[in-house]
């Protein structure tokens, strides 16, 4: 390490903030716990450079492993490096790398560094390398880097190429205006708002009803809708699965054990009277007595809470049992419910308590909950006998043995099923993620292996054959022929009476006259309309003053009336409140680090452009072949 980092080194002020240390933060931050980034031992150091600075294969490889993790997270199950490379993310961290590699070389050449103090600042700075005494901690430090296999030099270079990075793009990104003609007119747009009248078509509004269909109709429907009524392309899966719900009620049960298990969680079963209460509290006695004089003259309790410019919930006390209220329980569970209890003592001043309502005692006996301990105690065992076989049937498998043979000799139950990749089937077993996740990724000719489920069970499954996509029989699908050509049959019936009232209010009729009306003062672009599709504040905003337009949708048919355009300068609280203003910073934030991001794309593009990329394609494919 270039110089010992020390407890009373101090942190300079400069537009560090929060340094991004691309590879080791995103590693540490995402990936301390599981440590799943490893060292690329091919033949190659490199996979490319920009100017002097070398990407070495390491770098790519953490960064690209990070990455895919953070993908991982998001989509809840780990991605393999063949579905990374379809979505793309090897491009996204190979331009990332060579941007940073670009920034480097340019604060190399002119000559921008930070001294070692400063990187000594950083590290001890850093979460990730702090011991149970929270300060830095050097053997915590040493661990985390040996584990994500990176060595102190290298992670110190690494760090202080990032903070000399963070300098050069502040400098450059630093310092930008949004114009106020931008400004302004995204305000406008942003703040307009619209108010509409809309009138929602159902079944119930057509006036002649939807007749049933014949027997041709149905099937003509079925022939001219096939696609609807073809199962898709499935892979058929035979599976041997050991669950806790299947062995449970064979597991031993202790009454002895269960009655000691009811008496330590007695709280589940014996629950005391308890009330609803909501508490108002005053800052001395004079003031709530005062208060109370007034509730008792007739102000609303409601009242009383606003003149304490608070509200309802800000004084909700939950469910409240007698002993948790002090000396003043017994006046409170006293009090009838909606009446109100006080001025008396709380741990914050005299207060006004409001019984919402009584909840009554309730008592469980153990008798009542003994059913429900056992299942408890059965499937808790269950799992644990399940936990010591796992390791059983995978030495089973690992020798040749087959699904079948599974079932003879641990008893797991086998089952075919055929499943549809990235759908949850109608099998119960096709419940759990794991089986999912590993139903998805089986290739023909693959070794079947134990998958934990998340409830402690275990599965191992393999793949049988691909059944093809393949059109359900007509009579099999009838029924569902018939919902298919109902729904079609009431959605263009909906659709031509739509129009028909379009008509009428074209021709200056009424739209209240067609039905009950939701009527929308005003909204925004941003707005929220329940139980319509997301396209409707779209096309309102796409409509002139008075204009009548038909919207339609997947299940929803409505005739919308735009009644008024409010302009940004007649929205509530005036365009020059300060909700104008917060609204027009934000807008004035986002076009700077908009022009801020863009110049500085301009710039690390100017500087590999002049520097010059090189780039070895069989390197970058060795670390795509080397990582899982």
């Amino acid at each position: 390490m270039a110089k010992t980092p020390t407890e009373d080194g101090k942190r300079p002020r400069s537009t560090v903030k929060e340094v991004a240390v691309w590879t080791m933060l995103g590693l540490l931050i995402l990936g301390l716990g599981g440590f799943g980034v490893t060292s690329f031992s091919g033949g190659v150091t490199k996979v490319g450079s920009v100017g002097d600075i070398e990407i070495t294969t390491d770098d790519y490889a953490r960064a690209l492993q990070t990455q895919v993790n953070a993908f991982s997270q998001q989509f809840g199950q780990q991605l393999s490096m063949q579905e990374a490379l379809a979505f793309g993310i090897d491009k996204q961290v190979l331009q990332d790398v060579v941007t940073r590699a670009a920034v480097d070389n340019e604060a190399q050449r002119i000559g921008l560094s930070v001294g070692d103090d400063v990187v000594a600042t950083e590290i001890m700075g850093m979460d990730a390398f702090k011991g149970v005494s929270g300060s830095f901690d050097r053997e915590t430090y040493r661990f985390a880097l040996d584990s994500s296999n990176l060595s102190e030099p290298e992670f110190e270079t690494n760090l202080r190429r990032d903070i000399s990075r963070e300098l050069l793009q502040g400098a450059v990104s630093g310092g930008f205006n949004a114009p106020v003609a931008l400004t302004e007119t995204l305000y406008a747009w942003v703040a307009e708002r619209r108010g509409f009248s809309m009138l929602r078509l159902g079944e119930a509004d057509l006036t002649t009803p939807v007749a049933e269909p014949t027997e041709a109709e149905l099937k003509a429907h079925y022939d001219a809708h096939l696609d609807r009524f073809t199962k898709p392309e499935a892979k058929r899966i035979t599976y041997a699965s050991l669950l806790p719900e299947a062995i449970a009620k064979d597991q031993p049960v202790d009454d002895a054990m269960l009655q000691t298990i009811y008496q330590d969680r007695i709280a589940e079963f014996v629950i005391p009277e308890r009330r609803l209460l909501e508490r108002l509290v005053y800052p001395d006695q004079a003031a709530a007595e005062a208060a109370r004089a007034k509730l008792d003259a007739g102000t609303p309790f409601e009242d009383l809470v606003a003149e304490r410019g608070l509200t309802l919930d800000a004084i909700d006390m939950g469910d409240v049992a007698l002993d948790e209220l002090g000396a003043s329980g017994a006046a409170i569970f006293g009090t009838a419910e909606g009446q109100v209890a006080g001025p008396l003592d709380s741990d914050l001043g005299p207060a006004l308590y409001r019984v919402v309502s009584v909840l009554a005692a309730e008592e469980t006996t153990f008798d009542e909950a003994r059913d429900t301990l056992a299942i408890e105690i059965q499937t808790d065992a269950a799992r644990r006998l399940i936990g010591d076989r796992v390791e059983e049937i995978d030495d089973l498998l690992a020798g040749g043995a087959a699904l079948e043979d599974l079932g003879k000799e641990i008893g797991m139950a086998v089952a075919t099923l055929d499943h549809v990749p990235g759908q949850q089937g109608e099998d119960s077993i096709e419940g759990y993620p794991a089986f999912r996740a590993a139903a998805d990724a089986v290739q023909e000719g693959d070794f079947a292996e134990a998958i934990v489920l998340d409830d402690g069970g275990v599965v191992a499954l393999r793949l049988d054959e691909i059944v093809p996509a393949a059109p359900i029989p007509f009579e099999e699908a009838r029924e569902r022929v018939a919902e298919d050509w109902r729904r079609d049959a009431v959605a263009q019936a909906l659709t031509a009476r739509a129009a028909e009232i379009k008509a009428a209010l074209d021709g200056g009729e009424a739209i209240g006259g067609f039905g009950i009306v939701d009527v929308t003062p005003d909204t925004a672009r941003s707005g929220f309309v329940a139980d319509a599709p997301e396209t409707l504040l779209t096309d309102v905003f796409k409509m002139t003053e008075g204009e009548a337009r038909v919207i339609e949708a997947e299940g929803f048919t409505a005739v919308v009336k735009l009644d008024r355009i409010l302009p940004a300068s007649a929205t509530p609280g005036d365009a020059e409140g300060e909700d104008a203003e917060g609204m027009r910073e934000a807008l004035a934030a986002q076009v700077r680090q908009a022009i801020a991001q863009d110049a500085f794309a301009a710039f690390t593009n100017a500087l590999t452009s002049e520097a010059g990329i090189s780039l070895d394609q069989a390197a970058i494919n060795a670390v795509h072949t080397s990582l899982p």
